[in-house]
């Protein structure tokens, strides 16, 4: 284990956000209690984490999609290296959801079993990499990138939370035979998000009538997710992680395609070229404008 940067701390060739993981999970990651029915959202930092978050619990709770219960999705679904409200897994009843940024390999042993489902969601790296800066410029990061060309070449060099992105969705995509995994892309569930819902429902194995999909649907929009105090995590990230302003939101656009207001033409192709380089074998699709069929 070794320090990169004050809010960095990398294990194992991974980098974690210093202030938030729980390395006492992390460094003990084989001996966690980990169910057959249990269901991991596996993700690289912002692509669509939260949102995943929130359309599993409605799926899952139906107090959850009827407004009868006011839990946060961090209670139904926590974060399973970044615990931060301290909940207690044990008590969860199963089937338990958690999220995750583990790469494959830090991820328990046991599942290469095949019995827990991930549900990998993956996002255009050019929104992800303008997603995260805005992201880190807002939170209370001392080494926060203020030009896009400084947290690009950070990024490109792994030198963030969740270190290389290319690094985490090649390895699980070349590993998925050994995991019970389904691959989604951010921007699908963009377009059709009633048939994305569908696709999580079989992959799950989860039976929901018409009416209950619609719910699903109708909550689980950007902008009815934003408005869920429930779900859009602002109270979480003033009180428990600290925000530089009071005008930014956990939240911000949502969108496909963002990445055209902050890129170069030179950056664009320079981004580009590194990622033909890097994903020349990973036939997973990528959507780059919301134009895009």
């Amino acid at each position: 284990m070794n320090n990169k940067g004050e809010h960095l701390i990398n294990f194992k060739g991974y980098n974690f956000e210093r202030s938030l993981v729980k390395m006492n999970i992390v460094e003990n990651i084989d001996n966690q209690d980990i169910r057959d029915d249990d269901i991991f959202i596996v993700t690289y930092p912002k692509s669509g984490t939260i949102w995943t978050q929130q359309i599993l619990s409605l799926i899952y709770f139906e107090g959850h999609r009827n407004n009868t219960e006011n839990i946060q999705t961090t209670d139904r679904a926590p974060f399973f290296e970044y615990n931060i409200l301290n909940v207690d897994f044990a008590k969860m009843p199963s089937p338990r959801i958690f999220c995750s940024h583990l790469p494959y390999y830090l991820v328990p042993k046991v599942f290469k079993n095949k019995k827990v489902k991930v549900l990998y969601i993956y996002r255009n790296p050019k929104d992800v990499l303008t997603s995260y800066f805005h992201f880190i410029n807002w939170i209370v990061v001392p080494e926060a990138s203020k030009t896009v060309e400084a947290f690009m070449q950070a990024f490109l060099d792994g030198r963030v939370v969740g270190s290389n992105w290319f690094d985490h969705i090649r390895g699980w995509y070349e590993h998925r035979h050994d995991f019970n995994i389904m691959f989604l892309s951010y921007e699908d569930m963009k377009k059709d998000l009633r048939g994305s819902v569908l696709k999580i429902c079989s992959f799950l194995e989860k039976e929901l009538s018409e009416e209950d999909v619609d719910a699903v649907v109708r909550q689980a929009t950007f902008q009815n997710m934003k408005s869920d105090p429930r779900a859009n995590k602002d109270d979480i990230m003033k009180k428990e992680i600290g925000t530089g302003n009071d005008q930014g939101t956990f939240l911000r656009k949502g969108t496909i395609g963002d990445w055209k207001h902050h890129l170069t033409v030179g950056q664009n192709e320079r981004f580009d070229r590194i990622f033909k380089r890097n994903m020349k074998n990973i036939p997973l699709k990528f959507i780059w404008d919301i134009n895009e069929e």
